[in-house]
């Protein structure tokens, strides 16, 4: 049995369990509490991460 929808990993077309949550936000939009989610499989941690952090959004990385 496959992981919910709602539990998949964050990157396009990927279709294993995310295990990390990604806790973002986009200070132009979002308040400075707020947490947008993202999850991401062991594969995808890194580069979701990077992509994030990039952008100066990425506030947290947390087991799911």
């Amino acid at each position: 049995m496959g992981a919910l929808d709602s539990d998949l990993c964050s990157a396009k077309g990927c279709q294993d369990s995310g295990s990390w949550e990604l806790q973002w936000n986009n200070p132009k939009i979002h308040t400075p509490e707020r947490r947008k989610i993202w999850l991401a499989c062991a594969a995808h941690k890194q580069s979701l991460s990077d992509f994030l952090g990039a952008r100066g959004f990425l506030k947290d990385v947390v087991p799911h």
